[in-house]
C-alpha cells in the first residue's frame, strides 16, 4: 500500500523500529504510518523519506559555525515521559505561536495523541542558557537506529539556529550509541517547508527510492524521476493515445490517496493512487473502471473502484475527484505498453 496506518497495542521493540524505519515508516502521535504521497494548498507532491548513514557522518562546515556559536550553552539529554513539564509546554506554545507554518495544537498532542503513555523510547535533547530551556528536540531510539520527531525553541534565540543546531546533536548523540542510521523523515520536491533536511549531511544523506524500494545516496535522486512525476508522465502518455482514438477520458488527481491514515478509514483497504485516469463511467455511485500506473511494477493497471463513502457538502475542482472514497474491488489488467492498454480500454469501449 501507499499509505498505511498502524496502531501498536504495547510498547515497540527496539528492533521493529527499525524495521519500520528502513520501510519508510514513521512515527505519528502514539501511531505508526507511511505515505508516499502529500497535498499542500490543493497542489501534489511526492514524499521522498531521508535517513543519514552515521558511521560516515560527519558534520558540515556549516553545522560546525552552528557548534561553535551555541559553546555557551549547557546540553543535556535524558529519556521523557508522558508527563510533560510545564517548561516544555511553555516552550513549545511560544515556538508555535512564532512559526509561520502550521504545527499540532498542543506538544501533547503532537507526541501523544493526549494520552498519557508511550510505545516508544523517547529521549529528549535540551539546551540551557544558564537555567533558562532554550530548545528541546524529541528522538526515538530502535536497536541501530532512531528518528529524530519534533525540534522547538525560544524565538527570541533564533539568531543562534537552534532548530540545527538540535538535528546535529540529535545525530551526535545516536553515533555515541553506535546506531547506524538517524531518520529525519521526509522532504517533499518543490515545497521548500522540509528541504532543511538537505542540509544534514554533504555525504552520508540517503534516500528511500519507492520503485526500487532501495536507499540511494541523496546525490542520485532526480525531482524529474520523483513517484508522482512518473505517474503523471505515463498516465498523460496513455491519454495522448486515447485523445487520437477519441476515446472520452479524464486525467485526475485524487484528493483521499491518504485516507487510510486517518485513523477512522484505516484497515478500509481503501484507493491510494493520488492520480489516474477515468473512464467507463456506468453509475454515478461507482467508478468503474479506472487505469493506474504503478511505479513499483512499471505497469499500467486497469483496476474496478467502487465508490464506499460519499462525501457530503463538497465543492467539485477542476481535475480532481474528491465526492467519494474509492475502494478497489477487481484487477482487470496490466501492462507496461500504453499502447496496449489504450487498446484494451478502446476495445472494451466497443464491446460495451
Amino acid at each position: 500500500m501507499l499509505a498505511e496506518l498502524h496502531f501498536p497495542s504495547h510498547n515497540i521493540l527496539p528492533e521493529q523500529l527499525d524495521s519500520y524505519l528502513s520501510s519508510g515508516w514513521f512515527r505519528m502521535g502514539q501511531t505508526i504510518f507511511t505515505t508516499n504521497f502529500l497535498k499542500f494548498n490543493g497542489l501534489f507532491y511526492s514524499t521522498i523519506w531521508l535517513r543519514i548513514d552515521l558511521d560516515t557522518f560527519k558534520p558540515t562546515k556549516t553545522q560546525e559555525k552552528i557548534r561553535k556559536l551555541n559553546t555557551k550553552f549547557r546540553v543535556e539529554i535524558k529519556p521523557t515521559t508522558p508527563d510533560i513539564s510545564p517548561e516544555y509546554l511553555i516552550l513549545f506554545n511560544k515556538y508555535k505561536n512564532h512559526v509561520s507554518f502550521d504545527t499540532a495544537p498542543s506538544l501533547s498532542h503532537l507526541l501523544y495523541d493526549n494520552g498519557f503513555s508511550n510505545v516508544f523510547d523517547s529521549w529528549a535533547v535540551e539546551v540551557y542558557d544558564d537555567k533558562q530551556l532554550i530548545a528541546c528536540g524529541i528522538l526515538d531510539m530502535g536497536k541501530e537506529t532512531s528518528e529524530g520527531i519534533v525540534c522547538f525553541y525560544d524565538p527570541d534565540y533564533k539568531k543562534y539556529s537552534l532548530g540545527k543546531y538540535l538535528m546535529l546533536l540529535k545525530m551526535e548523540f545516536c553515533q555515541r550509541k553506535d546506531m547506524k542510521h538517524f531518520y529525519p523523515g521526509y522532504f517533499a520536491p518543490n515545497y521548500p517547508l522540509f528541504d532543511y533536511k538537505l542540509d544534514l549531511s554533504d555525504t552520508s544523506l540517503e534516500y528511500l527510492a519507492l520503485a526500487t524500494n532501495t536507499w540511494t545516496p541523496i546525490q542520485c535522486f532526480q525531482s524529474t524521476e520523483t513517484p508522482l512525476a512518473v505517474m503523471n508522465r505515463k498516465l498523460q502518455e496513455l491519454s495522448k493515445l486515447l485523445e487520437r482514438s477519441w476515446f472520452e477520458h479524464q486525467l485526475l488527481h485524487y484528493e483521499y490517496f491518504d485516507a487510510e491514515i486517518v485513523p477512522s478509514f484505516t484497515g478500509l483497504n481503501l484507493f491510494d493512487f493520488p492520480v489516474f485516469i477515468f473512464c467507463f463511467e456506468v453509475d454515478k455511485s461507482i467508478s468503474n473502471p479506472i487505469i493506474v500506473f504503478d511505479v513499483i511494477s512499471q505497469q499500467y493497471h486497469l483496476i474496478i473502484c467502487n465508490a464506499t463513502y460519499k462525501l457530503e457538502r463538497i465543492t467539485p475542482k477542476d481535475n480532481i475527484y474528491n465526492s467519494h472514497l474509492l475502494q478497489m474491488t477487481q484487477h482487470l489488467f496490466a501492462t507496461d505498453s500504453p499502447e496496449a492498454m489504450a487498446l484494451v480500454v478502446i476495445k472494451s469501449l466497443r464491446q460495451s
